[in-house]
Formats: structure tokens, sequence, C-alpha cells
């Protein structure tokens, strides 16, 4: 049911008069450059690493739907299990037919800063409207599996464990029984175990229900154009659809269990990124929906098999204003290490990126402008990173931007269609933007669309892949020279699901607290490193706790520091969390 209050803003949004939610708003006052060094320069080396083929999405003139414009996600991830990290690109295709080149791409890592394209080895050529990404290990074999979005049919792919893949989407019961009477246009995706039971389980977004026939043209209502310039419509204007969560049954089977587990009566949303973790500290986890210009949903976990959808009691669904914005993108972390989880999301141009302070019991406060984030409204942003990129021990924060318009910088100089990445460092609570210190990829411009986070190259800082529309994707290399320490965690779960999808690390070293979670997908429709990077400055040892899926709370201890640490429940000292 949908509540009144969600009812009136959902009744609301004609009023603005374009398809997408923006409030117009100007740059807040910058404070004084702290000048402090910066130690981290990022540079890319796609070129140089073989990631050049371009991934086709859409047309490269002025595209005339949403479809086109919007695009996917990018995943960090070992998927053979040598220690290093792979690249998977999620591809689209285009209108009027699919180019050759159309397809998603696995890039083995070669373990010298270079990359080998598998795809076709790998069995992961498709051709289609792709959208996100979401990993887990699906049936506990130690082998990290892909789920895929699509406009159109999603598709799951299990990983054999010899470097090959295998389509099990028609046995998998993720198809529906009977297809929508219009394509719907999925997005976000998830896995998590939100029974509890040690299998992954997975939450599937819709963005809207999607059928070119209905769309009107570029311009043709006040939903259709961006300062009176046409653009393709939407979202506003479109008919959202609902949201479905399947729960696995093992074997690689999954029940939909959508009406049953409230899920489906949320109301409807334009839904992108999806993200799944205990946000409340109850030990069960939760889901998050970043909504593209309606209220974003926090889905509460009522540790009964069911949701309640309550984004605007605990004060994730809107603005310190009370407004809608366009929800795009997500990064989960701890920005001002108290130890709980924190959210960013990331916005239209001419509006405020928004930063949500976890202040305890599943509540939240817009910290936005206080935290120095609101400094930058220029671009349209998506993926997103808070991560501690000079290890210093405070998480900051990259930022993924491009324009949905392409040509219309032609008649708006003001908003060009290829534009930088953001940087903001990490002051100890609050951020302060960087530019020129942030290295020459800082400088390049591109119409970027989701991110993924981790340390290709086993360096011990955190680098970004950036996917690129129409272009080839960016590897951003992190050239750290802090003589900071670090520590990466890694996972194993027993009882709980094998990747520990869902699990929260909480650290602490040198007096500081920090806390990271493991997700199945962030950033925008992209999944992450599943290992969990970790700054500690000056610190040479550690302590840290483990909230894993199953309930468990363990602490371990870690005596040597810059390293790859990996963790296996029941092996740490330990009691039951949010029992069952």
């Amino acid at each position: 049911m949908i509540r009144p209050a969600t009812a009136i803003l959902i009744s609301s949004l004609s009023i603005f008069g374009q398809g997408m939610a923006s409030r117009g708003v100007k740059p807040a006052a910058r404070s004084a450059p702290s000048g402090r060094p910066w130690h981290s320069h990022f540079v890319d080396v796609a070129k140089q690493a073989g990631l050049t083929r371009p991934t086709v999405y859409g047309t490269e003139a002025v595209a005339q739907y949403i479809t086109e414009t919007t695009a996917a996600g990018i995943a960090f991830l070992d998927y053979d299990n040598d220690g290093w990290l792979d690249i998977f690109i999620v591809g689209g295709t285009r209108l009027d037919g699919d180019p050759p080149d159309a397809t998603n791409r696995l890039y083995r890592n070669n373990r010298d800063g270079t990359f080998s394209n598998v795809t076709s080895k790998a069995g992961l050529r498709r051709t289609g409207w792709g959208n996100g990404v979401a990993i887990a290990d699906i049936d506990n074999d130690g082998n990290l599996d892909l789920f895929l979005t699509y406009w159109g049919e999603n598709v799951l792919y299990r990983n054999n464990g010899d470097g090959t893949f295998a389509d099990i989407t028609a046995q998998s019961g993720l198809l529906p029984g009977q297809k929508p009477r219009y394509p719907l246009w999925f997005s976000g995706a998830t896995f998590l175990d939100y029974d509890r039971d040690g299998l992954a389980d997975l939450f599937v977004a819709t963005y809207v229900d999607f059928d070119t026939s209905r769309v009107p043209k570029p311009g043709a209502n006040p939903n259709c154009n961006w300062k009176g310039v046409p653009t393709p419509c939407g979202p506003r204007g479109l008919p959202p659809a609902r949201h479905f969560l399947y729960r696995n049954r093992g074997g690689g089977r999954f029940e939909e269990v959508s009406v049953k587990s409230g899920i489906a009566a949320a109301p409807g949303c334009f839904g992108l990124t999806a993200i799944a973790t205990d946000l409340d500290d109850d030990g069960w986890p939760d889901i998050y929906v970043a909504c593209d210009s309606t209220p974003s949903l926090f889905f509460h976990n009522r540790q009964n098999g069911t949701f309640t959808e309550d984004g605007i009691e605990r004060g994730l669904a809107l603005n310190d204003d009370g407004m809608e914005q366009a929800g795009m993108g997500l990064a989960i972390g701890d920005f001002n290490n108290d130890g709980r989880l924190d959210v960013f999301k990331t916005h239209f141009a001419e509006d405020t990126h928004g930063l949500y302070q976890n202040v305890g019991k599943g509540q939240f406060r817009d910290a936005t402008l206080k935290a120095g984030i609101g400094v930058e409204t220029r671009y349209i942003a998506w993926g997103a990173g808070l991560q501690d990129f000079d290890n210093d021990g405070w998480q900051d924060l990259l930022i993924a931007t491009g324009n949905v318009f392409s040509g219309l910088d032609r008649e708006l100089p003001m908003n060009p269609y290829h534009t930088p990445p953001l940087l903001f460092r990490n002051l100890g609570g609050a951020f302060e933007q960087l530019t020129e210190e942030g290295g020459p990829a800082m400088r390049q411009r591109h119409c970027s669309r989701g991110a993924a986070f981790g340390d290709f190259d086993n360096d011990g800082d955190v680098d970004a892949v950036v996917w690129n529309r129409n272009q080839p994707p960016s590897l951003l290399r992190n050239d750290l020279n802090s003589g900071n320490h670090w520590l990466q965690v890694k996972l194993k779960g027993t009882k709980s699901n094998r990747a520990a999808v869902g699990a929260r690390v909480t650290l602490s070293a040198g007096g500081r607290m920090q806390s990271q979670a493991v997700l199945s997908q962030s950033s925008f429709t992209s999944a992450n490193d599943l290992r969990l990077h970790f700054g500690l400055g000056p610190a040479a040892e550690a302590e840290i706790t483990v909230h894993w899926p199953s309930g468990l709370r363990e602490r371990f201890s870690a005596r040597q520091v810059d390293r790859i640490l990996t963790l296996t429940e029941g092996t740490g000292a330990g009691a039951p969390h949010g029992g069952k």
C-alpha cells in the first residue's frame, strides 16, 4: 500500500516540467584549501592495459529514447580465483541493429598490468541492452557467479570453475512465467541472504515499463526537454514498475517471493542502483534502492521473510528539503569513522549529491552541506566509491560523471556531454574537492556511467575502472606514495554464503574505527572487489570485528599489516547477533 506522503510526492511529479529531478542548485561556497599534501595520483592506463575496445551503447548522434542514454555498469571480480582482479563490462547495442562489436566483455588480469579479452572463451558473449551486474557465489562452490539485468530478459551465469560460465537462466526460475505486456527495463540488482539460510537470494529493481511504440518523441511534452531543448522523454511521464525478490532454493534454482515478502507492495519508483547490507545493526540485511526522480526506497528486513518500505521514516528517501532527487548511484562507507555505515547517492546536474549520515538505529540525516559535498553541482553523476585512496584511515570519494543528452552542448554550452571525474579527499569527517592534485586522470572527460573499485595490481592501494559510453573504459591506476599502512580483508563464509555478501566489517587501528560492507552491487549498477580495503595511516596492527550474514559476530586480530588477510567464519572469537 502506498502511504499518503508518498502518494502526494508521486502525484506532484508533473509540476516540475522536465523528465528528471533537478532543483537548479548553485554550488555552495568553498572553504579555503586545507593545504595538506595529497599523495594519491590517478593515471588512466587503460590503453597500456589492453582495454581499447569501445563499449557500444546507443547512437553516437542525438538519442531518441532514454534507454540509449542511461547505460550500464562494470565489475571488478576475481572470476578465476588466482588472487588478481579481472574486469567485466556490461555492453549495449543500438536501436537500428546490433553492431558486430556489441557485447559484454570479460578481461582476464595477466598479473603484469595488462588484461586479455576472454569473453568468447568464457561463454559470456551476449548482445542486448545490458544495464547492471551483481556478483555472488550462488551455490557456495567457491566461484563467483554473475547476474546481469537488461531492458528485456535478465541472465544468470554460473561460474563453472574452469574459466567458463554457463547460462542457467532458463532453469533458474528467474524468468517471468508470463512475459509482461511491454518489456520491463530492469536496472539495479543485488544478492543478499535475507532469510539467513546460507544461500544468496536476489533482489531486482525495475527502472520503467518501457515500450518504444508508446514513448513520445523528444520535445513532445514537458517531460521531454531540458531547459527548453528537446531531449529523450523520461523517466517522468513513463510508467514505473514493481521490483522483484527471489529466494535461493539451492541447486541454482530461485523462487519469486516478491508478493509474499512485501517487496511488490512498495510504491512505484524509477529504480536504479540497489545495495543490500545491514544498515540498522540488527543483524539482518536490508535493501536500499536509489530511485530516479522519485523517493528512494528502504526495505527494512523484519526477520520473518518480509520487508516494510520506510525510506521516508528512515531519512533516506528525500533530501533535507523534503524533495526527491534523480538518484543514480550509491556508495556505502563510513565517512566519519563512527563505525556506522553511511550512504552517498549521486544525482542530476544542478543539484547536490546526497550524503546521508547514519545516526544509529537505522536513522539517517542529510549531511551533504555540512560535509562539504555541495560545492560541486555542475555535472550529472553516476558511479561513486567511498574508498580510502591515500591510506590515511579516512574514506575519500571518487565520482564518475557524464551527460545523458548528446548534442545538448551545442545549444547549452554550459552543459557539456563529456565531463571529468570528481575527487573529494576526506579531511576527517568533512570533504575537500581536489582537481589538479588528483593526477592526470582527473582532467580527462568522458560520458561515464558505472565505476568499480579495487586493487587490480595488488600494490596496496585502491584503483578504479570506469564505464564510458561509446568509448573504451578508463582504468585509473592509483599511484600512491604516502608510507601509510593498509590491510585488505577477504571473507570466507561457512554458515554464511561463501562470498560473505552482506557482511559488515569494523576495524580499529591507531585509535580510529572504520566500517565497510561486502556488497554484491554498488556504485552505479556495478560491483566492487569483494575484498575490503582499509587504510591504516601509521598504525601497524588492527582489531577486526566481522558481522557475518549468518548473524555471527566475530573478533580477529591483525598483528601484521600491508597484506591481504583472509578471515574464515567460525575461526575467531564470537557470539550470535540478532538471533533467529
